[in-house]
């Protein structure tokens, strides 16, 4: 990697006197100095790889306080059992560290592996906690994609994500208002800016890795969720969508050609895909920025020269982040939990360290 791919350490220096990178622990409630005005779409954070995992953090309140940018659940919802479950690998139960807090005195106090109700009355109880805390993303993978036939399918999650976050979400509706679509509005400018989004959760959906595994599986998340997005809007009644769909996985040109349905691909404005694609060179990650699109880059570790997915030095990650935000990620995802000084890392968009 030659010099101009790499942040020095007096780089990050000169970044944290402008007060783009917040160099104390973080709180979870503020957001670094000077980057209020950002525009969301205009600011690269730092995302937390299943953010649910008790050998990461505690308690889900840990992982809210940690600042990260973003944080990341797994969900099931098969017929092994009856609610929408969290956890990695076990599709017959919950393994996690959410404890379905009523309110902001209890958390940290009950017992773990809730499922995804629980998680969400967590959150709420944080958000209660922290008015006026960071944006976060809150990206959830549908392992085994949406199960309508079994009270699990778009409207059941909506009504789920309503009745427990509320006025905390930010909603599709929300940026779509005087626009016809999403792609109409983002193309248009219309995020707030952080300050605006202050307080609020953005709830990301991707397609999970058994459902892309599944031959039999012909309705995948993104495309289940887009439809759903413009049914609403066809009755007027989008306002009821809580989450964005995301188009899942790195290609070259306008991925959501992918959709052979060409009334679906406005309703994206969410991109989410493998770090090393976007870093390599080839693909124009500007496209994604002049656009206002956000772009999830994961994995972010295993960018050449690779580092370590846990525990690199603050240095390695900063320059990491760097790095992305240069090739205009939104969100830079790994699992740097022991990192927080990081994790509050925000930088604008496309300013970081270019190829």
């Amino acid at each position: 990697m030659s010099i101009r791919n790499r942040m020095t350490g007096a780089a990050v220096a000169a970044l944290a006197a402008l007060g783009l990178v917040l160099g104390t622990a973080p709180t979870g409630v503020a957001a670094p100095r000077g980057t209020d005005g950002l525009p969301f779409a205009g600011s690269t954070g730092v995302g937390v790889h299943n953010a649910y995992e008790k050998a990461k953090y505690p308690y889900l309140a840990d992982a809210l306080d940690s600042g990260a940018a973003m944080l990341e659940i797994d969900v099931w919802t098969n017929f092994f059992g009856s609610s929408w479950r969290v956890a990695h690998d076990n599709p017959f139960g919950n393994d996690n560290n959410c404890e379905n807090a009523g309110d902001p005195a209890q958390l940290r106090t009950k017992s773990r592996n809730q499922n995804l109700a629980g998680c969400l009355s967590d959150i709420r109880s944080w958000h209660d906690a922290h008015p006026g805390h960071r944006p976060v993303v809150l990206k959830l993978e549908l392992k085994d994609g949406f199960a309508a036939n079994l009270g699990r399918g778009p409207a059941e999650l909506d009504a789920l994500l309503n009745s427990k976050l509320g006025d905390a979400l930010y909603r599709p509706a929300q940026l779509a208002a005087g626009h016809p679509d999403l792609d109409a509005a983002a193309r248009a400018g219309a995020w707030p800016s952080r300050a605006g989004m202050a307080g609020k959760f953005l709830v990301e959906l991707i397609p999970g890795t058994l459902e892309e595994g599944n031959s039999a599986d012909k309705l995948w998340t993104d495309r289940e969720y887009a439809q759903h997005l413009r049914s609403l809007a066809a009755t007027g009644r989008l306002g009821q969508a809580a989450a964005f769909p995301a188009v899942h996985r790195a290609e070259a040109g306008d991925p959501r050609a992918r959709y052979a349905d060409t009334t679906l691909r406005p309703w994206f404005v969410v991109f989410d895909g493998d770090a090393s694609a976007y870093a390599a060179g080839p693909l124009d990650t500007g496209w994604y920025a002049r656009n206002n699109y956000l772009l999830i880059a994961t994995s972010a570790h295993d960018v050449a020269p690779a580092i370590d997915g846990v525990r690199p030095t603050e240095t390695q990650a900063r320059d990491r982040v760097a790095l992305l935000a240069g090739r205009h990620a939104t969100i830079v995802s790994a699992d740097w939990y022991p990192l927080p000084t990081v994790l509050v890392t925000i930088l604008p968009r496309g300013e970081g360290v270019s190829p």
